[in-house]
């Protein structure tokens, strides 16, 4: 399987690769400060519902600031800013009436559509006295959004292309509450064709982490060269590592037959500061190994320098028991509960909406068409079908 994830919320967007393996790093600077710890190679862009949209003055700008749920977008009628998620109110991609009433002083009323026809009004005028042109509110509204979708898909680039993964054949799975309305546009503007959108798409990280498996992992530093001699003590060593990780696991209640051991070892060239993860085993495959994903990194193998194994990991698995969560097998058949004018491509299209819940395996809906589901809305643009 070969898998980006794409999981856009209110504040952020965060991107990662999967190709058959999860992708770790042993450092990562986040906010400016520098991170030594082994972590999921997981990249955040501040990309969400509710990154403030606003105009410097020459050019349209979107985040990094967020409104975040207080005060929120404009729409949520606390004094907000104008955001992501009102510039697809305003395009029709969003409805005030697929909403629970619960904004407001009182916790009673719809999304404010009016508030945000306002916002956008009074930034048509400061767009029109900074450049003395005419300024359309649907075009900025679209204008965010792909911007927006730009910032998006150059973090994708970051993880898989700029990394030498052709995304030909890869799928884009998009959650997160906001990624719905955003998935068609980010796969379009990397070339994608797949786009998979799980029915709790909107709470799918809670959902995984309810339903994940325990992971203990145990790490230490070896320095050792990665040659023939060095098999026997670096077997020793990770083997004693994953007696430790195993013996964690039981401490939390999970039998130490029913467990899996995954081992790996961080491999870099002699003097440089650069390794990569590669499953452990013998020397010879190691270099293999490391050879071929530098080679696809970083455009060389680098083959007859020598190698070192700079650390060595070992992680256990304790399997967490999973309900059934599979679909009906069968199709219904289903119809539109309606039609919705869009904006969308720089024009006004009459889009077909549906509820998810009443589509079955294997229904498919062309676009334009708006998806409604209870934890967000799924957008399928034009040229698209789901």
């Amino acid at each position: 399987s070969r898998v980006i994830g794409f999981d856009m919320g209110g504040t952020s967007t965060d991107v990662s690769h999967y190709a058959g393996a999860y992708e770790r790093v042993s450092e990562k600077a986040v906010a400016g400060a520098r991170l030594r710890a082994p972590m999921l190679d997981i990249h955040t862009v501040a990309a969400g519902g509710g990154s403030i949209c606003w105009f410097d003055g020459s050019r349209l700008r979107v985040g990094p600031e967020s409104a975040g749920a207080d005060p929120g977008p404009v729409a949520y009628r606390r004094g907000g800013p104008l955001t992501i998620t009102d510039c697809n109110l305003m395009l029709g991609k969003l409805r005030p009436e697929d909403f629970p009433a619960v904004f407001g002083p009182d916790g009673d009323l719809p999304l404010d559509e009016g508030a945000v026809r306002a916002a956008f009004a009074a930034l048509c005028d400061q767009v029109e006295a900074a450049t003395g042109r005419a300024a359309d509110p649907l075009a900025l509204a679209e204008g965010f959004v792909e911007i927006a979708v730009q910032n998006m898909a150059e973090a994708i680039k970051s993880i898989s292309i700029q990394r030498g993964h052709d995304l030909t054949g890869y799928v884009l799975h998009c959650f997160g509450g906001a990624g719905g309305q955003h998935a068609c546009k980010v796969a379009d503007a990397l070339g994608m064709t797949s786009v998979l959108l799980h029915p709790f798409a909107g709470v799918l990280s809670a959902l995984g982490m309810g339903l994940s498996d325990v992971r203990e992992l145990r790490e230490v530093t070896a320095a050792l060269p990665l040659e023939a001699a060095s098999d026997a003590e670096a077997t020793a060593r990770i083997e004693g590592l994953a007696d430790e990780a195993k013996a964690a696991l039981v401490a939390q209640g999970f039998a130490a037959d029913g467990m899996d051991v995954e081992r790996r070892a961080a491999v870099r060239f002699d003097g440089s500061d650069t390794s990569l993860l590669v499953d452990f085993g013998p020397a010879e495959a190691m270099a293999q190994a490391f050879e071929a994903q530098h080679r696809r990194r970083f455009g060389y193998g680098g083959a007859g320098r020598r190698l070192v194994i700079e650390s060595l990991q070992a992680e256990a698995v304790g399997r967490a028991e999973r309900p059934d969560l599979s679909l009906a097998p069968e199709a219904r058949e289903a119809s539109a509960i309606g039609v919705a004018a869009v904006r969308t491509e720089g024009a006004t299209h009459q889009a077909t909406v549906w509820r998810r819940e009443a589509l079955g395996v294997g229904a498919e809906v062309a676009g334009p068409a708006l998806v409604l589901e209870a934890t967000g809305t799924v957008m399928i643009e034009p040229g698209w079908a789901g």
